[in-house]
């Protein structure tokens, strides 16, 4: 059911004071519930349709039985409001989580997935996988992709491929077998095989990470950490994104995503803890030299939410993300915003 929101921004504490007030006008439709668990989102545009993938299990790892078996599904939609469900994939003893949608450069959806192993309800490893579709109706089975320098690795986290210039870049996020961590920005061709394009010194405990594109054509990355202050960062860097420039940045992240709006400005979203004990979904903006970012939405959401998907659709942008508000179980929504309400 589709409704038209105003919500009034207020009383979010943030420790030094309360958000300012702003009043912003913009929809949202559930478009996912079926009475399980679903989360972690994205949304991408495709010969001319939306897809929205997620994971859909019984609980945020385990399901009742101590298991972690998520599963992956896709809707797709002709006009973002009636969705049909085109896949849902899994695998028995894993994990299926985080997927990722993006277009190659040979014109193939493709879906990226983070493979995790628990053994016991103990961890034990994860691999990035991949599949493919050349009409968004049939996939392929999903397969491992190769990880350079990964052979002293106990896990690897593709988290977001983003296409420039027929190359894909990610950072991998990975843990050695030693217990150290690291931080590493990779390339690609086929979204199948990654390349070391350097080693990232950034802020510890660095993790899920969003890389895009200035239109200057510098890169840009949003890092979550869950070290120290938890605060997130934000580097930029020229070609051939070697030399970083980090950002502490004045929020904590979860599920971060962003986009260079054509107005010059960068919206970000990303789980909120401005509310002590309550998450929300929030939207912001901000710009590229400072990694300064202003909440300016509050997304109907709370408890166990966030993991937005977005993309720019005419003069609006649209927000795919999950929240546990309204139901026992999280579901998937999808929030239109105009453009120049984030002016």
């Amino acid at each position: 059911m589709t409704r038209r929101i105003f919500i009034l921004l207020t009383a979010l504490f943030l420790g030094i004071g309360i958000q300012a007030q702003e009043k912003v006008q913009f929809s949202v439709q559930k478009i996912w519930d079926n009475g399980t668990y679903n989360a972690f989102t994205s949304l991408c545009k495709f010969k001319g349709r939306y897809y929205v993938a997620f994971r859909e299990g019984r609980g945020h790892v385990f399901d009742e039985n101590g298991k972690a078996e998520g599963k992956i599904r896709i809707l797709s939609s002709r006009n973002g409001r009636k969705w049909t469900s085109v896949l849902l994939v899994g695998e028995e003893g894993k994990d299926y989580r985080d997927p990722k949608l993006s277009v190659t450069p040979d014109g193939r959806l493709s879906l990226s997935i983070g493979v995790s192993v628990y053994v016991d309800q103990q961890f034990v490893t994860q691999s990035p996988y991949v599949s493919f579709s050349a009409d968004g109706r049939t996939f392929t089975a999903p397969q491992a992709c190769t990880v350079e320098d990964s052979q002293d690795h106990q896990y690897d986290w593709v988290w977001r491929t983003t296409w420039h210039q027929g190359t894909g870049y990610a950072v991998d996020y990975y843990t050695r077998k030693d217990g150290t961590r690291g931080l590493a920005l990779m390339q690609t061709k086929d979204a199948l095989h990654y390349e070391t394009v350097t080693e990232l010194q950034g802020p510890d405990y660095a993790n899920e990470a969003t890389v895009r594109f200035l239109p200057d054509g510098r890169m840009a990355i949003m890092v979550r950490r869950d070290g120290g202050d938890c605060m997130g960062f934000w580097a930029v860097s020229p070609a051939p994104y070697t030399q970083w420039q980090w950002k502490r940045m004045p929020m904590r992240l979860g599920g971060p995503d962003f986009l260079p709006l054509p107005n010059g400005k960068v919206v970000a979203t990303s789980r909120c803890h401005h509310i002590p004990g309550w998450a929300t979904t929030a939207v912001y903006t901000g710009d590229a030299e400072s990694g300064r970012f202003r909440q300016r939405i509050v997304l109907p959401s709370g408890g166990d939410t966030s993991y937005a998907g977005m993309l720019v659709e005419k003069d609006e942008l649209w927000v795919s993300y999950y929240s546990g508000h309204e139901t026992h179980w999280p579901c998937i929504y999808l929030a239109r915003i105009p453009l120049e309400s984030l002016e």
